[in-house]
């Protein structure tokens, strides 16, 4: 309570007795019947036993070092149990029933090093920073001069009454329990998705693997294909019972269209078709979404998703829309049975660009 906020109607009296007693001072004005607004100020102080008893503080000190070494300890639990749980794993904990042992282990492991952490903290402020009240009177929101002083001057014995300085094993065992919490974070990106390695820069399409239809699961043969038509495909032994099915298709699915050989610009792609058949990549370079219109008079084809339209006449190439390159083409011929099939794997990664690509 400032002077401003005694009220007008408070005899005069009893103002000056607010005044002389002090907000936060350790004078004590007694409630009286004509003065039941006095300020009690505060109680008087009493030491701690680790104020006046070294031992105590040196016990207080190493249960503090405890607590940190148990969040360091906590922390390299945390990433022990990454490596060591797989993803699959499930265990029983009662009451909670069967759970996930990675998400379980983790949960606990981060979370008691968090724990020791605060605990440590706490038990730092109770029991060794210095606990006596300090009470200011309220002061103008800009600060003077002496004020700043007057702040610093208290930061500095803070500092020096917390015993950082002095306490090097709370010190030193903090810093080292707030370094390796960190490392949980880290570790979790590795959670992020499975690494890529060079699955992005291959598919199911081998030499002599022949083309499926994707409605008819037969193989294709040229005689199937006419002038203007679009046909899927896949590769000879995928199905729609795999496991990894999608996945698969999502780099091996395949157009097959039929453009008479004088309307091909691109000597290569002719070259790599048969009789006019050429075979492109389904999945949009842009982000991956599957294509399937097709303008047999431009020979272009239309990704849904933004518009990247690209010209299989000549090499798939972009003509419109956010696409960054070209249709992958595969190579193709015919087997002895008359079957359309690769001749090898694309030569580029389908789909989107990635950083991998080089």
């Amino acid at each position: 309570m400032s002077s401003q906020d005694i009220p007008e109607n408070l005899p005069s009296e009893q103002a000056a007795a607010h005044d002389a007693a002090g907000h936060g001072s350790t004078a004590v004005a007694h409630r009286t019947d004509d003065n039941p607004f006095a300020d009690p100020g505060l109680p008087e102080h009493k030491p701690r036993i680790q104020d006046i008893d070294e031992r105590a503080a040196k016990r207080s000190e190493r249960t503090v070092a405890l607590f940190f070494v148990l969040s360091m300890l906590a922390t390299v639990a945390f990433i022990a149990c990454f490596v060591i749980f797989p993803v699959d794993k499930l265990v029983y904990i009662w009451p909670i029933g069967r759970v996930s042992a990675l998400n379980f282990s983790l949960g606990l492991t981060l979370g008691a090093a968090l724990f020791f952490i605060g605990a440590g903290a706490v038990h730092w402020a109770r029991t060794l920073m210095s606990d006596v009240e300090v009470a200011d009177e309220r002061h103008p929101i800009e600060a003077s001069p002496e004020v700043k002083a007057k702040v610093m001057a208290d930061w500095k014995a803070g500092a020096e009454e917390s015993g950082f300085g002095r306490r090097k094993l709370v010190r030193n065992t903090m810093f080292g329990a707030l370094a390796l919490v960190p490392l949980s974070g880290v570790v979790l990106l590795r959670d992020l998705g499975p690494l890529p390695e060079k699955k992005l820069r291959s598919t199911l399409w081998a030499k002599g693997k022949q083309l499926i239809n994707m409605n008819t699961h037969q193989p294709l043969r040229p005689e199937d294909i006419t002038v203007g038509s679009l046909v899927f495909a896949m590769p000879e032994g995928l199905t729609e019972e795999d496991h990894n099915f999608q996945s698969q298709i999502a780099k091996a699915a395949l157009m097959i269209v039929r453009i008479r050989p004088d309307d091909i610009k691109d000597k290569r792609e002719l070259e790599w078709s048969h009789e006019g058949i050429v075979a492109f990549s389904k999945i949009c370079t842009h982000v991956g979404c599957p294509i399937s219109l097709y303008e047999q008079q431009t020979h272009h084809v239309l990704c849904p998703c933004h518009q990247s339209t690209f010209d299989l006449s000549d090499g798939a190439r972009v003509i419109f829309g956010p696409a960054g390159h070209a249709l992958p083409q595969l190579r193709i011929g015919v087997n002895a049975e008359g079957n359309l099939h690769a001749l090898g794997d694309f030569d580029e990664p389908v789909g989107p660009s990635f950083w991998e690509r080089g």
